[in-house]
């Protein structure tokens, strides 16, 4: 494990655990390009059937990029900024054309960029204590990561309002907002359908 995530096999899953429990396991531009490393070379293993991501700490799965180290690098190098986005953009197209079981533990705060590492996957579990949202939206920027194209297949407006408000979802907010997700309690879990 280095520079806050943990990249390994377990029997037959690749496991990516993300460890910045300190800010929220924000993540850095090492982490984007670790993730992606280590994505593009299971995908071709046969011995690795499925990736997981999870976090430690218990209180966020990920709060998104790492702004304020962003804003502190790019003030002397904003080439870094702009390299950041490019690969963390491209990591979420990854996901969501990753070609095996890409399954997110998404436990605790999800916001931003933790949306674009979770929700872009193949299966996304929350818990009773995932709280998912578009901070982005509440200075009024477009939700990014491709939040607006997960927020185009929400029922009715509520895309809409979610792009425009970055309301918090709740738990059964995110499944109702159609993003494929499963609500687990203990071992109990209930399946959301696509709308």
């Amino acid at each position: 494990m280095s520079g806050g995530i943990d990249i390994r096999a377990e029997g037959r899953a690749g496991r990516i655990t993300l460890n910045r429990p300190e800010v929220l396991n924000a993540l850095t531009h090492d982490m984007v390009k670790a993730m992606t490393r280590a994505l593009a070379r299971w995908a071709g293993d046969a011995a690795v059937e499925l990736a997981v991501v999870d976090a430690i700490g218990g209180r966020a799965f990920c709060a998104g990029g790492d702004i304020q180290k962003l804003y502190h690098e790019g003030r002397g190098h904003p080439e870094r900024g702009r390299a950041f986005w490019r690969d963390e953009y491209r990591l979420n197209a990854l996901i969501h054309h990753y070609p095996k079981p890409y399954v997110a533990l998404m436990d605790g705060i999800v916001m931003g960029g933790g949306v674009g590492i979770s929700a872009h996957g193949s299966h996304r579990i929350v818990t009773e204590r995932s709280t998912v949202t578009m901070p982005e939206a509440s200075i009024g920027f477009m939700p990014d990561v491709g939040g607006t194209r997960l927020l185009a297949d929400a029922p009715g407006q509520t895309g809409f309002y979610l792009g425009l408000t970055a309301t918090r979802m709740a738990p059964g907010d995110a499944i109702h907002a159609g993003l494929r997700i499963r609500m687990c309690r203990r071992r109990n879990c209930a399946v959301s359908r696509r709308h």
